[in-house]
């Protein structure tokens, strides 16, 4: 533990070093939330949402931590530019450990990034119970860790900024257009092809803005199969960026 603490701190410190631009980009969440939300809550039919603003607020919120659970693998691509690795190599620790220390910790810089979010949606929808916050605070964690090493995954196969960030944007593009973040299941049936609405339902951001809102606005009813999306989506994506991660260790 002592190895990934320090792993830790040192992931923090350039986490932090961007504190201003965090600032912003919370604040543009934000400005998404109550400007396009609100708007949007006067245009929606109301059918199939009654109040656009409610609706969104945890799907803004999972959409942030996943941005910001992605920024991990943005730094490890710019260290296997540099070569960087040289120097992680050269540290009184192992692979494995440098491997574990860099999943948490996109994982953990993902899940403070959302905390401002998260307690926006609690003020505005009603807190949960202990229990149920225990279960948000879980599944987010799941979705945070997985995202960080999806991205990892990523930023170790490429040497090239450019294929990075191109696959950053299909896989944005992807998960948060194919998803019951912006709008429920139900509108995106019978528009979308079918190979794309089966996505939206087992998308992991589907089921954890959906998660939240079955505890705090009662609908979708609250499922086992949320928490296995999460689970089965971090458990994939953590131990391939964990491997992906050492494996470009071990070539270098």
């Amino acid at each position: 533990m002592k190895a990934i603490l320090h792993i830790l701190e040192y992931d923090f410190r350039r986490f932090l070093r961007y504190k201003w631009w965090m600032l912003g980009l919370i604040s543009m969440n934000l400005a998404d939330l109550f400007i396009m939300a609100m708007v949007f809550t006067k245009m929606v039919n109301p059918n199939i949402i009654l109040n656009y603003f409610q609706f969104f607020s945890p799907g803004i919120t999972i959409t942030a931590s996943f941005a910001a659970a992605f920024t991990i693998g943005r730094e490890i691509n710019w260290e296997v530019r540099r070569n960087f690795s040289h120097y992680m190599l050269s540290l009184p620790m192992t692979r494995r450990e440098l491997a574990s220390g860099r999943m948490l910790s996109g994982g953990l810089r993902g899940m403070i990034y959302m905390s401002p979010l998260l307690l926006t949606t609690f003020i505005f929808l009603g807190f949960p119970t202990p229990l149920q916050l225990l279960t948000i605070l879980g599944a987010m964690f799941l979705l945070v860790v997985g995202t960080s090493g999806l991205s990892i995954a990523i930023a170790a196969s490429t040497k090239s900024f450019e294929k990075f960030v191109t696959a950053r944007g299909v896989i944005y593009y992807l998960l948060f257009f194919c998803s019951t973040v912006f709008y429920p299941l139900k509108a995106i049936q019978g528009v979308l092809p079918q190979p794309l609405i089966l996505l939206a339902q087992l998308n992991p951001l589907s089921s954890g803005a959906d998660l939240i809102r079955s505890y705090l606005l009662g609908s979708p009813p609250f499922t086992t199969d949320l928490l296995q999306n999460l689970l089965v989506f971090s458990t994939i994506f953590t131990v391939s960026g964990a491997a992906a991660y050492i494996k470009i260790m071990e070539r270098d």
